[in-house]
């Protein structure tokens, strides 16, 4: 996934605002990288313009070698669903459905064969395969992200990006959730890309990339919590 001197504003003339202004930036594949910046750096958009869900005002996105820009919007939906997991904060599961209807949600509704052993795999992997018949409501906050996760892996994708994934859980079901985002990336190789808040989320990762008024500010790897809440302090200054 990568950048290429994208902005976006949202709306026109001068009540326009830009939420990002000439960034490029490309995410190694394999690797799991965090997203921080102060509120209003333009995070969400920096997430939403390489999921797809956000079509840049100037710029390019890639996934690969498509670009995303270039697509029409069927065949955007197309890469979404097949090519991009996304994990959002508040799970979005649907109360009706057991685990496993939720993780296979997306192919039913678009008529693709799910691959049993792959469902059976990624459920074991996430830590809820003796739970695949359970519903939303038995399950704690830290388990309903494990399986909004489990549905993001459930088609391969190229990458899995992340909105805040740990923002509604306590403490414990945040480190069980994180700690298998990390899991996922060093034995499957998957590409994972998060936006937090958590300077102990952010120590997680390989590297965090810092946004601040729209722009990029700067990169840390290899971090630890101490440092990342540093440069977030420092981050007000920019």
């Amino acid at each position: 996934m990568r950048l290429e001197s994208v902005s976006k504003a949202y709306g026109d003339g001068a009540g326009a605002v830009t939420a990002l202004d000439d960034v490029s930036f490309e995410v190694p594949p394999g690797t799991f990288t965090a997203v921080m910046g102060p509120s209003g750096s333009g995070k969400s958009t920096f997430l939403h313009c390489l999921a797809g869900l956000d079509r840049p005002t100037s710029g390019r996105v890639y996934l690969g070698e498509t670009e995303l820009g270039g697509l029409k919007e069927s065949a955007l939906t197309a890469v979404r669903r097949t090519r991009i997991g996304y994990v959002f904060q508040a799970y979005n599961l649907m109360s009706a459905l057991t685990v496993k209807q939720n993780v296979t949600l997306v192919s039913r509704l678009s008529n693709s064969a799910v691959d049993e052993a792959w469902l059976a795999e990624i459920l074991g992997r996430v830590g809820m395969g003796e739970h695949a018949d359970r519903y939303p409501n038995q399950l704690s906050g830290g388990q309903q992200q494990r399986v909004a996760i489990a549905r993001a892996l459930l088609t391969r994708p190229d990458a899995v990006l992340a909105d805040e994934p740990t923002g509604a859980l306590d403490t414990r079901s945040s480190q069980e959730v994180l700690r298998l985002f990390r899991q996922i990336v060093d034995e499957t190789g998957q590409t994972v890309l998060m936006v937090t808040h958590d300077p102990v989320a952010a120590s997680y990762a390989d590297s965090v990339v810092f946004l601040a008024d729209g722009r990029l500010a700067g990169q840390l790897p290899r971090p630890t919590p101490d440092q990342v809440a540093d440069r977030m302090t420092h981050l007000g200054n920019w």
